[in-house]
């Protein structure tokens, strides 16, 4: 079987949130491949050495290595990380993950060209990303889905006598986690029996902001700090809506689980989320950084339990396409 060489942040057991690096990690483990990943570390200097020592290290072992690919600092990782491998001539496969890497194509035109263009294949979690490099002029890209494993998400009917809103990412402004609190607010001032719940671990000091925020507007939100997977997804039959806020994304794994578990999405409509959810058939998508659009969102859903079940049941539907077992023959006709 193959050795792979994975580089990417693998800071879940630092606090940070679980990320592909850590379930696809997982995942081609057991279908066989041996996987190494970096790296670890939590300062950013000591993480881009290790990174690139690993490529050193390993280059005579390894068959492929897997880039996971952001936009905004972490693409100088990978772009040094696909430079060293281009120097060593190992294959290197970069996987597309930032919301906004379209516009780093533009930004850093240069570097962009040199890390997807000598690639032997990028990988987009979307159509939406995949379109966005075609019309930039690259051709060497295939599209592979975030995945589940979809035995783990047990569908679950809703009750919507009261509003139950669930929000699961990491505390960054770039995911905008006050609108939610802002929507709890709106329902309350409407007098909207509801609450909120938000699990994630703070990023860069959103987190604190949002207590405070919550604090001075006097509702109560439950702030559960990182939690594990298997709990939050336990924690999930207690909600009934699920709302996602951010400004820039792909193709958020946290949806594609809320689709698996019965929970009605609504999200912003921005970056890959048209792509992953057909508005008003699977989720309703509504325009960013406007908490009255989701207000109305919320009153639809809970207003209209019927449609709704209906809904949800087609977001379970769509999202089976994305379990593991169909996903990874997708990955195995890459790593031949």
């Amino acid at each position: 079987m193959k050795n792979l060489l994975y580089i990417g942040n693998a800071l879940s057991q630092k606090g940070k949130t679980v990320t592909v690096i850590d379930t696809l990690g997982t995942c081609l483990e057991k279908e066989g491949y041996h996987v190494k990943i970096t790296s670890r570390y939590k300062n950013k200097f000591m993480r881009l050495l290790d990174m690139l020592f690993s490529v050193l290290k390993n280059r005579k072992s390894i068959d492929y290595v897997l880039i996971d690919t952001y936009s905004t600092q972490n693409f100088y990782y990978a772009y040094l990380s696909g430079k060293l491998c281009h120097l060593l001539k190992i294959k290197y496969i970069p996987i597309l993950h930032g919301g906004n890497l379209p516009h780093r194509l533009k930004k850093s035109p240069k570097k962009s060209y040199f890390l997807f263009g000598n690639a032997l294949v990028n990988i987009a979690p979307s159509n939406y990303t995949k379109t966005s490099f075609e019309i930039e002029g690259y051709n060497n890209l295939l599209c592979i889905p975030n995945s589940i494993e979809i035995e783990n998400y047990n569908f679950h009917e809703k009750d919507f006598s009261e509003v139950k809103l669930l929000w699961v990412r990491s505390f960054s402004e770039l995911y905008n986690p006050k609108l939610a609190i802002d929507v709890l607010y709106k329902l309350q001032q409407k007098k909207i029996k509801s609450s909120l719940c938000m699990i994630g671990p703070d990023n860069d000091g959103s987190l604190i902001k949002a207590k405070a925020y919550a604090k001075s507007l006097n509702i109560d939100v439950e702030f559960t700090g990182k939690l594990s997977k298997e709990k939050w997804i336990t924690r999930a039959r207690e909600f009934n809506i699920f709302i996602n806020t951010t400004n820039f994304d792909n193709m958020p794994v946290s949806i594609i689980e809320a689709m698996a578990l019965g929970l009605p999405v609504i999200s912003t409509n921005v970056g890959g989320l048209p792509y992953l959810i057909t508005d008003n058939e699977t989720g309703i998508l509504v325009p960013p950084n406007n908490a009255n659009t989701i207000v109305e969102a919320v009153l639809r859903i809970k207003n209209a339990p019927v449609i709704t079940k209906k809904m949800a049941v087609r977001a379970r539907k769509k999202v089976e396409a994305y379990d593991w077992n169909i996903v990874k023959n997708k990955w195995a006709a890459i790593l031949k």
